[in-house]
């Protein structure tokens, strides 16, 4: 898929200030610095329509990324990170809790997992969250780039078995720094929307 015209479209904390248009949402979902930001700008072929950080916690809104005003990129805050009061990741999960459990237009969410390690406690309990909003989604095992690629398929593979040991999720590799992967992301995409 060519996006043409992606733009970012408003930072919501409550749902009166989610997009009011009815277009079908791809949610990340991930753990602070996992790459929510760099699979979006990747994705599109774009450097910084997502801000990146290397400062983990800097998304602390649900962010709409609008494509071709086809679909939505949505950027859940990342969880598992410290630096946040306590009420502020409290303020946090309400929201996203909120939007994932209230929000009909949700096609699909892509949980990002950081390829060279074993999925944390913050991890399964999130897997688990997805799990029991009964939307469809896929695990991205990201930062592949970070691994030799003979060790890639393998290391996909263990994820897999750790968060989805019965393997009805479907579990991808993915790298913002090689695009390999990302034809086979946007054939799952246009699945969905």
């Amino acid at each position: 898929m060519i996006i043409k015209n992606p733009k970012f479209e408003i930072s919501a904390v409550s749902p009166k200030q989610y997009p009011k248009n009815g277009l079908p949402e791809i949610v990340l979902v991930g753990k602070s610095n996992v790459g929510k930001s760099s699979f979006i700008n990747t994705m599109i072929n774009r450097k910084k329509l997502a801000r990146t950080s290397s400062e983990p916690g800097k998304t602390r809104q649900i962010n709409f990324y609008n494509l071709d005003d086809t679909f939505y990129f949505v950027d859940l805050p990342g969880y598992g990170y410290s630096k946040m009061s306590k009420k502020e990741q409290a303020q946090v999960g309400k929201f996203i809790e909120e939007y994932l459990f209230n929000r009909n237009e949700i096609s699909l969410i892509i949980f990002l997992v950081d390829i060279r390690h074993s999925p944390t406690a913050n991890d399964k309990l999130m897997y688990n969250y997805i799990i029991s909003s009964k939307i469809p989604f896929v695990i991205l095992a990201n930062k592949a780039d970070k691994i030799a690629i003979t060790k890639v398929d393998l290391a996909t593979k263990n994820l897999q078995k750790e968060l989805n040991p019965i393997g009805d999720i479907p579990t991808y590799p993915f790298s913002s720094e090689r695009k390999i992967y990302s034809d086979e992301i946007w054939n799952l995409i246009e699945k969905y929307i």
